[in-house]
Parts: C-alpha cells; sequence; structure tokens
C-alpha cells in the first residue's frame, strides 16, 4: 500500500483550539446512537459545522460513509476506554481525538471489544504496534519524518488504512448529517 499525505489544513485551522473526537463505527447510525444511549428519532439533519466553537459542548454528529458511522463529537468521548470497546463489540470502531492547541492527541483501533492499538498523547504508543500495521506506521514515519502530531496527518492515514474512509473536507462538509445529544458516559 502506498499511503499520500492528506490536506488537513482546514481541519486545523478551523478546529485548532476546540477538542474533538472523529469516531468510526462499522454499524448503522442508528444502531451506533442506540449504544451511545440516545435515540435517533430524537436527531436532526443539519451539515458538518464550519464553525467549530458553535459545537463545541453541543450535540454529536453521525453520517453514514459506505458500511461505516462516522460520528463527530465535539468532546472526548473517543478517548473513552470503556465506551470505545463497548461501541466495538462484535464489530470494528477507529477512533481519534484532539486538542490542538494544547497539542494532545489520541488514536485508537477497537475489533469486538478489544483495544488493538492506541497512542495516546506524549505517552507514543499505549500498546505494541500490532503486525498488522507495522508496515503502514513504518511509511508513516517515512512521509512524516519530523514526528508530526497525529492529527497534524498520521491519524488520518491510519484511518485511511483501517477503514477505508478518506476524511477530507469535501467529504465531511458534504455528507448528510444527523445532531443530537446522548448521555455522558458514566464510569465504571
Amino acid at each position: 500500500m502506498t499511503l499520500q499525505p492528506l490536506d488537513i489544513s482546514w481541519l486545523c485551522g478551523e478546529y485548532a483550539e476546540e477538542c474533538y473526537s472523529f469516531i468510526y463505527v462499522r454499524a448503522t447510525p442508528e444502531q451506533v446512537v442506540a449504544r451511545l444511549g440516545g435515540r435517533w428519532e430524537d436527531f436532526t439533519s443539519g451539515p458538518f459545522p464550519d464553525n467549530a466553537d458553535y459545537y463545541s459542548s453541543g450535540p454529536l454528529g453521525v453520517t453514514s460513509i459506505g458500511d461505516w458511522t462516522f460520528v463527530f463529537d465535539p468532546d472526548w468521548l473517543g478517548t473513552d476506554e470503556d465506551l470505545i470497546t463497548r461501541l466495538s463489540e462484535g464489530t470494528c470502531l477507529v477512533s481519534q481525538a484532539a486538542l490542538g492547541i494544547k497539542c494532545l492527541d489520541y488514536f485508537y483501533w477497537c475489533e469486538d471489544g478489544e483495544i488493538r492499538f492506541a497512542w495516546g498523547g506524549d505517552e507514543g504508543y499505549l500498546t505494541e504496534i500490532p503486525d498488522e500495521l507495522v508496515d503502514t506506521i513504518t511509511e508513516i514515519d517515512m512521509l512524516f519524518p519530523s514526528s508530526l502530531r497525529l492529527y497534524e496527518g498520521p491519524a488520518f492515514l491510519l484511518v485511511e488504512h483501517l477503514t477505508g474512509i478518506r476524511a477530507t473536507e469535501n467529504l465531511l462538509k458534504s455528507s448528510p448529517f444527523k445532531w443530537g445529544v446522548v448521555p455522558k458516559p458514566t464510569k465504571s
């Protein structure tokens, strides 16, 4: 596989000071909302935000991209290990979260309730690199030798490798989102 860098300057510019999670779950949007404790019928249509400040602490958005549901969360849901492992039960989940102003970023790949790979902020790798990702991470390291933060490009290439989704500005802003609120996760 030959990875091509992705222009995410639109994301870094508009979302650099806000935290966000991009969560990809191989399931329908209705299934994902139900697993999050929400009610699909309470979600309303609306576009992907041009202004991240508008949604900072607001509703989350969901849309279907092929066999996957893409979730835009203006918070840290994508870093809640209890939540993402539960969401991945019986399926696959990939999550990336960032707070650019503080150079914090997280990445998770979960399969059937288990974390397969995790990267966390300044700690770096939180798990061993699984064999399935060794070549991809080596290629990403060659594309980004200056050790950029994951949210500045590498996370998007990992997402593309694991899901087949190239998360471009055009894709997200042209997708039909539904917006709504789900209960805050409770710690067990």
